[in-house]
């Protein structure tokens, strides 16, 4: 799976928010899995759940940030296709973004493998509610101060971690 990057290849914050979002909803209302394939009805509330969630944005920056890294990979070693392949690209998006749906179908088929149809309603009156949609809204912003917050906790838990071992090495005669 191709993660939403800067041209110097390091990911983008605003994009990686939006993956991050649709996976902490998965991660949240996953449960335990029906021994039976989902009903066309419990396919059809976990539908709902994906898109009352917010989770269906997160599929949106793919196809734009997948045209732009091949027109950057083409034109790298082929600068003259620059013009045509950007009008090429921009004639072809809205027919890869129609595809979206398929996601769409791959997210709700998860939901409805792990959740009762009755579950999937519930999720998503609580999506189509003011406290749900008030959290759809705030998601982003949370997304990238967690992403910050991670950031920094990784950082400093690395160094805290050599630290550590260094020290221990240390008593055991071991200098690095």
């Amino acid at each position: 799976m191709l993660l939403p990057t800067r041209a110097n290849g390091t990911p983008q914050l605003r994009n990686c928010r939006a993956f991050l979002a649709g996976i902490v909803v998965a991660i949240a209302l996953t449960g335990s899995a029906p021994a039976q394939q989902p009903s066309p009805a419990q396919i059809a509330a976990a539908k709902d759940v994906v898109v009352a969630s917010g989770m269906s944005r997160s599929f949106e920056v793919f196809v734009p940030q997948i045209m732009q890294q091949l027109m950057q990979t083409l034109t790298r070693t082929r600068p003259e296709l620059a013009t045509d392949l950007e009008a090429v690209l921009k004639q072809l998006e809205p027919e890869f973004q129609a595809r979206q749906s398929e996601m769409i179908e791959t997210a709700a088929l998860s939901f409805a493998k792990r959740m009762s149809e009755g579950e999937l309603k519930d999720t998503a009156t609580f999506f189509k509610s003011p406290s749900g949609k008030k959290y759809v809204e705030s998601q982003p912003a949370i997304l990238d101060e967690v992403v910050t917050g991670i950031q920094g906790w990784t950082q400093k838990l690395s160094n805290d971690i050599m630290d550590r071992a260094r020290a221990e090495m240390k008593k055991k005669g071991h200098d690095f």
